[in-house]
Formats: structure tokens, C-alpha cells, sequence
């Protein structure tokens, strides 16, 4: 099986099950994807709308349809002669609702003579399983007895023995304690997923544990059902590199890509037989491409001015340490207890500082060995005091990569990342919210066309089956949010003294955001997804403020704060709202070249590029479960018959002609695909050249789109601007116009569209 030509990305939840997707599989085929690719769909915690918390491994989901409606699906792909690729979660299992797990119903009244206790990652020397589900420490008073169960405020946990007595010592005598969640922060005795302790880490390095898991998806691989697997978080396993060379043992000829998010220079492990990561690296250089570089200094005299902090370097530290001191004790706590001969406090200390020092994920030793040294120099820089406890540290984990400590410390590390740099950081520095995504990072003001290029052509040369993207479910926004929002970095200046005005009079008013980190980034989520409704701005403001930490948290709610944030949204319709508008409509066109542009990058580009559901028309959604709305597939195949008929829309407020442009795309991917391999790039000569970025996957194949729009409206259009192409006529694949070879004037490939698809022959 070879990699597919590109996917389609399908949230599955109960009301979009197995047959609904089917439905859909036939509009996939004719927009020219090369596979349909769906969220988790095994059985999971009820009513989940995501899938991630899985719960039996085992079943195709019933919610979904189960079995038979799962086989429909596939037989639906195979007919229309598309691959079928399914998202799958190593990593965890919830426990969120006991009884729908099956293993953890019996390790919760077993213990561990249960024959599942070796299937999670428990610490069973910390005696019975801590439960966070309390309130607090003292509703356990609250429980009661139902049918042979423990039961707690609709929560309901089984009895091990006799339920005699009352329902405090029928509790007291089980393998299990009800806490509340500030205990189970700091003495969880389960690996869990990030700081979610309804996600219990699964012990899947274990061979027995990985066949249970792993069955029932590797039947599908080896029916013929699926053609790809993307793994989730493979991070958080003990040895990722163990776990796909199993994999990979089981599903020779399934295409691989595993969500890894690689940072600036990092790459994944040589002896990875994967084909890729899901592609975040290669949505921080589109965007990063088309951004103006002469936005920053605005921006930051901006944020100063609010009060918005852009020393990200030390904000991210000391998120990070929040992170290790408050968030994610427990887990400090059994590592440090795995160092030998360091003072217990030194040791919490020193595990604590290495992990908040790590400038990627995690390091993966003793095959990938760099970060580690480099984090340990960066913690030992820090924090001389702890020199002694740190060099301890190195010197054990470095004795014994494969060792428990230095597991541990691995597995934990990209929880102290992530929660502490995307899940915090990113809403802490908000100078220019763009730039805040998955794999990005907030002070890197995007990167040159040649920088562009050279990572392009190295990504066809080293992976050219991994997956591309531009939005997904973890994305902080999607992709046309952040092409709107790109275009404030051409109208900085512009944008810049709006938000000034806008934020001195709203406080004056009343009814200002007082928070300057979250008021920043609502000015620009507001102009970024407008128009948006106020239910939805307010819940993706709340979900900000709590990430962000500074007002109001997800467990320590400030209920004044939130009150006020929930009235924002209506507030400022109502008092600026015409002057918002009025501001949108002038970078809206704009706004509509960048996403073109972005769009043809990645559809084009190398790799194997995905299309989140829905965003083959503009899509403005902001952060799940915002980015998991309905779409409107009638809509979309009324659009595709017109297409058929010989419709080149205008580029519009309806996002047809987006459409157009991944249907042209896709489709001459799948029908000839030799036209997609190589990478050179093109430079333009002319008054607006900087404002072209092209490149030649063949031959027989051109790229070209358009950045920095409102500049190039500035200097007047292209001018005398020209592309050089190889001798013979070129047809745009978009609009059906020729050209021919030699020194083409961009004011003629680009006359229509801000891109163009050049095909030769």
C-alpha cells in the first residue's frame, strides 16, 4: 500500500456515525481525495463526541453504528476507490464512566489480583487506587449504596466483597479510594493523559496489553478495511520506537503517521519505520511564509503597551513550572523517587527543572541523545543550587536509558511541554495570536522564502509521504481564522491603533476585558472568525481565560471574571460592532488571498496533504470543540455539480472558488500523481517580486501563489513583474488559461485567482 495522494479528515461522533460518513464517501471521491480519514472509532466513554477516550479496544463503537454500519463504511471507500485511514489512541483509555471500561470496572474491584491491573501504568507500592472525583475531602460522607455499587453524585464504582455496613466502610474496604482533585494532583497513583485524570495510561509496551489494543484495528488492516493508522500521542509511551516497529511488524503495508510534533530542526528517530508525523511542521511554514515582517515591531509596542508580555522565553519557564509544581505533582513525585541517593527534595527539584528545560517534546534515548544533554545543561545553567542532584539525574539516566527513571522522565516530559507551552503559554503571550499554534511558537515572527524553499525540498527528499495540514481538531484556530489573521501583520499599524482606542474605551465604559493577555487575543479572535456569533466567542474567551491561568482556571473558577467575559462578546456588537465590521470588510479580501495561497502551499507542496471536514470552503472556527460544528455537505455537493458544469467562481464570500482550487488540486494529485514529485523553486523578477513565492514539483508542474497582498496592492498589482517557465504552453489548472513558456508576466497567470496551478502539455 502505497501512501495515499491526500485524506479527508472526518470528526465521527454519535450524530455523524458510521452511515453518515458513508453518505459522504461519494462527494470525497468526486472532490478528489485519496482517502477518508476518521477520528477514533472504537467504543468510547458515552455520548463522546471526539472518540479519544476510549474505553474498549475491542469494539467498533456502537454509538457509531458498530460493526456492520463500520464494514459499510469500508466497503463504501473501497468502491469508490478511496483509502480508509483511522485515528488510534495507544496511549490511554478513560475511565471516566467505570462501567463502560471493562478492564478498569475489574482492576477497580479487583486490585491488583485483577488480571487487567497490569494493563495501566499504576503504582501499586502506593497501596489503593486513588479516584479524583470528589469535591472535596469531605463528600465522601455523600456516597451511597445502588444495586451492589458505590455511588457518588451519578458516578458509579463497584463493590469488592460485601456491601454490608454503611456506605463509608463499604468504601473503606475496596481497592479504591474517592478522592477529591486536589489530592489525586498530588497523589495520583495512575499515569494519566496530560492532567486529565479521567484518561488512565495504558501499559501497552507490554506484548499482551498491545494485542488486546491492537487486535480488532490490525483485523481491519489485514481485511483490507484500512489502509492507514494515525497514532495518537506517542509521546506519552514508554518507548515510541518499540511501539511503531511492532506496528509496523503487524501492518507491513499500512501507511503510517504518527502525531508528533517536531520542532524547528527536529526530526524523527532514523529507525522509525513510519512515513510521518501528521503534519504540524508544515502548517508553521506556510503560515510563517506568509506573514509581514514589518508587523512585529507594532505588534510588540502594542502588547508592552497593554501590558501583555512578550518575554516568552521567561513566561514559558515559569508556565512551565507551574506545570511541574502544581499541575503534574504526582507524576514529579514517583519520578523523583526513582533517583537514587539525591535528597527526596532535591530530587523533585531536579527532575522538575529538566523537564521544564526540554526545548522539544521529549527526548527519545539513547538512539536520540542531544536534548537530553542539552536540557540537563539548560536546568544546570538555571539552577546552580542543584548541580549536584542534576548530574545524579544524567548520570543514572544515561547508565540506563531503557530504565525505568529514564522512561518516566520521557513519558513526562512532553505533559510538562505541552500543558505548559501551548496549553498556557500560548495564552499568556498574546501578542499576535497567529503565530500561537501547535508546533509554533510565539516569539519566531515567521520565516523567508528561501528558508521556506529549503524546508519544502528537504521534506520532499527525507518524507514525502508524511502528512501535511493546515487545521485539525487540535489546532488553535483554523486555517482561515489565521489567514485573517496573517493580514494584520501587512495593516499592523492599522490594526494596531484600533485595538488601542477600542480597549481605552471599553475599559472606561465598564466593560473592558481586564485581563490584557485575553483582552489582546479577543480583538483579534473577534477580527480573525468574524462574523461570530456571541455564544461562541464567549465560550472560546472562557476556555482561554481558564487555559491561560492567570483569572480563572478550570478548577478554580473566578465567577465574577467569567460573568464579565461571557458579556463581552454581546457588549461590543453592541457598541463597536459597526466599527469592527467596518475594519473586516477592508482586509477581508485580503484575508481571502492568504487562504488561497496557504491552501495551494500545502495541497501542492511535498507530503500528503489533509483537508480538516468542512474547510474546502472558508471555514472561520476558532479552538475545539468550536472546530467540530456540522458541515454542510449539500451545500458542497451543490457547489461540485457546478463545478462539473464548468463554473470559475469569483472569489467571493461563498469560498467557491477555495473549493475550486482544492478540487482541481486533489483531483490532478490522484489522476497524476508523477507530476508531484521533486521541488525546485522559482523566483520572480520585477517591482513586486517579493510578493510571489512559486516553485516546480516537475517537470511538467508549477506553483504559484500570491503573499503579502495588501502590499502588492500598494505598489499597484504585479507591474512588470515575471515568472520563468519552460518553453511550451502552460495550462491553469483553476481557471483553464494558457500561457506560454519563457519570462510570463505574473499579471497574466495571476489575473484571475491569487494562485495558480500550471501545468505543461
Amino acid at each position: 500500500m502505497s501512501a495515499p495522494t491526500s485524506t479527508y479528515r472526518l470528526q465521527l461522533r454519535p450524530e455523524f456515525g458510521f452511515a453518515e460518513a458513508s453518505d459522504v464517501v461519494a462527494y470525497l471521491g468526486a472532490l478528489g481525495v485519496g482517502a477518508v480519514y476518521v477520528s477514533p472509532i472504537l467504543d468510547a466513554t458515552p455520548g463522546s463526541t471526539h472518540g479519544y477516550d476510549v474505553t474498549d479496544p475491542r469494539v467498533a463503537r456502537p454509538e457509531l453504528g458498530g460493526e456492520e454500519a463500520r464494514v459499510g463504511l469500508a466497503e463504501a471507500a473501497r468502491a469508490t476507490g478511496l483509502g480508509l485511514v483511522v485515528d488510534i489512541v495507544p496511549n490511554h483509555m478513560s475511565v471516566e464512566v467505570p462501567r463502560a471500561n471493562p478492564f478498569w470496572w475489574d482492576v477497580l474491584k479487583a486490585g491488583q489480583a485483577s488480571g487487567f491491573a497490569h494493563y495501566f501504568d499504576i503504582d501499586w507500592s502506593r497501596g489503593r487506587i486513588l479516584v479524583p472525583v470528589l469535591g472535596s475531602a469531605d463528600d465522601v460522607s455523600a456516597l451511597t449504596v445502588q444495586d451492589d455499587e458505590l455511588v457518588y453524585a451519578g458516578h458509579r464504582f463497584p463493590i469488592s466483597g460485601s456491601a454490608d455496613g454503611t456506605p463509608q466502610e463499604v468504601h473503606d474496604r475496596q481497592p479504591y479510594e474517592l478522592v477529591d482533585w486536589r489530592r489525586g494532583n498530588a497523589e495520583l497513583s495512575y499515569r494519566r493523559f496530560f492532567d486529565i485524570t479521567t484518561l488512565a495510561a495504558v501499559a501497552v509496551d507490554r506484548v499482551d496489553v498491545f494485542e488486546v489494543a491492537h487486535r480488532e484495528v490490525l483485523r481491519w488492516v489485514a481485511d483490507g478495511d484500512v489502509t492507514g493508522l494515525r497514532i495518537d500521542h506517542p509521546d506519552g509511551l514508554a518507548d515510541p520506537g518499540a511501539y511503531v516497529r511492532r506496528l509496523r511488524e503487524r501492518a507491513p503495508h499500512a501507511w503510517i503517521v504518527i502525531e508528533k510534533i517536531l520542532h524547528p530542526g527536529e526530526h524523527l528517530p532514523a529507525s522509525w519505520p513510519v512515513d510521518g508525523t501528521t503534519g504540524y511542521d508544515a502548517l508553521g511554514e506556510v503560515a510563517g511564509v506568509l506573514l509581514d515582517p514589518a508587523g512585529e515591531e507594532p505588534f510588540t509596542r502594542l502588547a508592552d503597551v497593554l501590558g501583555v508580555r512578550t518575554d516568552y522565553a521567561a513566561v514559558e519557564e515559569e508556565a512551565r513550572r507551574l506545570v511541574t509544581d502544581t499541575i503534574l505533582v504526582a507524576e514529579v513525585r514517583r519520578i523523583a523517587g526513582l533517583v537514587a541517593d539525591v535528597p527526596e527534595d532535591a530530587a523533585r527539584a531536579a527532575v522538575a527543572e529538566t523537564m521544564i528545560a526540554f526545548g522539544v517534546y521529549r527526548s527519545y534515548l539513547p538512539e536520540v541523545a542531544d536534548e537530553w544533554a542539552a536540557a540537563i545543561v539548560r536546568a544546570t545553567s538555571r539552577r546552580p543550587d542543584l548541580t549536584d542532584a542534576l548530574a545524579a539525574l544524567d548520570e543514572q539516566v544515561r547508565g540506563d536509558p531503557g530504565g525505568e527513571l529514564a522512561t518516566r522522565i520521557q513519558q513526562t516530559s512532553g505533559m510538562v511541554v505541552a500543558k505548559g507551552t501551548e496549553d498556557t503559554t500560548f495564552y499568556r503571550c498574546t501578542r499576535f495570536a497567529a503565530l500561537n499554534e501547535v508546533g509554533g511558537s510565539p516569539d519566531h515572527w515567521g520565516i523567508g522564502v528561501e528558508e521556506f524553499h529549503r524546508l519544502a525540498a528537504a521534506r520532499d527528499e527525507d518524507s514525502p509521504a508524511t502528512m501535511t495540514t493546515l487545521t485539525t481538531h487540535d489546532t488553535k484556530r483554523s486555517e482561515d481564522t489565521r489567514a485573517r489573521m496573517i493580514v494584520l501583520s501587512e495593516v499592523a499599524d492599522d490594526f494596531t491603533g484600533l485595538v488601542a482606542d477600542w480597549t481605552q474605551r471599553s475599559v472606561d465604559a465598564g466593560w473592558g476585558i481586564d485581563e490584557p493577555a485575553l483582552g489582546l487575543l479577543a480583538w483579534q479572535t473577534l477580527v480573525g472568525a468574524h462574523p461570530i456569533g456571541d455564544d461562541r466567542l464567549s465560550d472560546y474567551l472562557l476556555k482561554a481565560a481558564k487555559e491561560a491561568k492567570l483569572r480563572t482556571t478550570w478548577t478554580e473558577p473566578d465567577e465574577a471574571f467569567e460573568a464579565r467575559i461571557a458579556a463581552w462578546p454581546a457588549r461590543v456588537a453592541a457598541e463597536l460592532g459597526d466599527e469592527v465590521t467596518a475594519f473586516v470588510e477592508q482586509i477581508t479580501p485580503a484575508g481571502w488571498t492568504v487562504s488561497l495561497s496557504q491552501k495551494l502551499l500545502q495541497l501542492a507542496g511535498p507530503g500528503v496533504p489533509d483537508v480538516y471536514q468542512g474547510t474546502e470552503l472558508w471555514d472561520f472556527s476558532l479552538v475545539d470543540p468550536d472546530n467540530r460544528r456540522e458541515v454542510d455537505y449539500g451545500l458542497r455537493r451543490e457547489l461540485l455539480s457546478r463545478f462539473e458544469e464548468g463554473l470559475v467562481p469569483e472569489v467571493d464570500v461563498s469560498g467557491a472558488a477555495k473549493m475550486l482550487v482544492v478540487l482541481r488540486t486533489l483531483r490532478l494529485r490522484r489522476e497524476r500523481p508523477e507530476l508531484f514529485g521533486g521541488y525546485t523553486p522559482l523566483t520572480s523578477t520585477g517591482v513586486a517580486a517579493d510578493h510571489a513565492i512559486a516553485f516546480g514539483r516537475s517537470d511538467d508542474l508549477v506553483v504559484v501563489a500570491t503573499r503579502l497582498p495588501v502590499g502588492l496592492e500598494r505598489l499597484g498589482g504585479w507591474g512588470d513583474t515575471t515568472l520563468p517557465l519552460p518553453a511550451g504552453e502552460w495550462t491553469d489548472a483553476f481557471t483553464g488559461a494558457s500561457v506560454e513558456g519563457g519570462d510570463v508576466r505574473l499579471a497574466d497567470v495571476l489575473g484571475r485567482y491569487p494562485v495558480a496551478l500550471l501545468v505543461r502539455g
